[in-house]
């Protein structure tokens, strides 16, 4: 029998609740099932993960493997995928009926690409949907431009699919990273091969209490927001390896800049933990400006200057009143209020 075109690689632990969700809509798909293949890796789950997926038999492969986090389950599922192609959906999430269909044709049109992300619903049920505001079309040789690398989102586990020979290229995933393995793959592919962005909503991503980067900020519980830094750190620091033992200048000003997304995002989970001076928050502010200026509107340099500089007088806790205000014009005399902040958006599962 020959390969299947993809594996779909679905990495679960303690989801019981949810993971038949997720199989089941992966076996809905507008797709030949003889081209697809199911493999859930379990990740060491207590809880009845087991008896959910019985009733599913030879339709999946179920495989069980001790406790190691993210990137354990991602290498070991990885060892074992017999597709051209894997594409990743976390238990608790769900694919929309053309995923597959539509990952194919964009495949097959770039024969190049090592990996194709697209747009997801955030959603808690059907009628509480709302959309993937971090997402943008970035697509091609990503490292050619500095826009672009400033640009370039990360996308979250189940809106990736990558061509396994880019992949193996990357592997394996260091296995420190008990999450945020998702953002070291998309990290890295763009400097093994091109990338392209589907503009279409093809997955559902559960909004639910034990998402682990889902809440930002003040909005996060100390433990969550230590967890987040712990895991970034590691992930910057196995970021940098591979790029310098691949031979890349980390030093150089474009890199320098597309590698300062985590060290922002570092410095905002540490302001939610000790609240910084009006001079550090401020600078922290400006700087952000000097990096990302480039890809900002000229409105947003300025708001983002402005921004800067009332820290100083408002202070961490209290800059909200500024954009709050903001809104409110906007909203009065008929504007969007959508992007109203000129600083880069976050993957919630990033």
């Amino acid at each position: 029998m020959s390969a299947p075109y993809f594996t779909v690689l679905i990495d679960t632990y303690n989801y019981g609740q949810y993971i038949e969700e997720a199989v089941d809509s992966v076996l809905a798909q507008n797709f030949p099932a003889e081209q697809f293949e199911i493999l859930v890796v379990d990740d060491g789950s207590t809880d009845d993960t087991p008896q959910r997926l019985k009733k599913y038999g030879d339709r999946i492969r179920y495989m069980q493997k001790p406790n190691g986090g993210q990137a354990s389950a991602f290498n070991y599922g990885f060892e074992r995928a017999k597709g051209r192609v894997v594409a990743l959906l976390d238990a608790d999430d769900m694919w929309l009926a053309d995923k597959l269909g539509r990952m194919y044709e964009t495949f097959e049109q770039h024969a190049d690409a090592g990996m194709v992300y697209h747009r997801a619903w955030l959603w808690k049920n059907e009628q509480e949907k709302s959309v993937d505001t971090y997402f943008v079309p970035v697509s091609g040789r990503i490292p050619e431009s500095r826009a672009t690398l400033l640009t370039y989102p990360m996308a979250g586990t189940s809106c990736l699919a990558f061509r396994r020979e880019a992949l193996e290229k990357i592997l394996p995933v260091p296995e420190v990273l008990r999450s945020q393995a998702d953002a070291y793959l998309t990290a890295l592919i763009i400097f093994v091969a091109p990338v392209v962005a589907v503009p279409e909503f093809l997955t559902k991503y559960r909004l639910h209490g034990a998402n682990l980067f889902q809440a930002q900020g003040a909005g996060a519980s100390r433990e969550r927001i230590e967890h987040r830094m712990a895991m970034r750190e590691a992930l910057l620091r196995e970021t940098r390896n591979w790029l310098e033992k691949s031979g890349h200048n980390v030093g150089s000003p474009d890199l320098q800049a597309y590698l300062t997304q985590w060290t922002k995002a570092q410095e905002l989970d540490g302001f939610a933990l000790q609240t910084p001076s009006r001079w550090r928050y401020g600078r922290h502010l400006w700087d952000y400006a000097d990096v990302y200026g480039e890809v900002m509107s000229g409105r947003h340099r300025l708001y983002s200057r402005v921004r800067a500089l009332a820290a100083l007088f408002l202070g961490y806790k209290h800059l909200h009143w500024l954009d709050d205000a903001r809104a409110g014009l906007k909203q009065k005399f008929g504007h969007t209020t959508e992007n109203s902040t000129p600083e880069k958006q976050e993957n919630p599962t990033a």
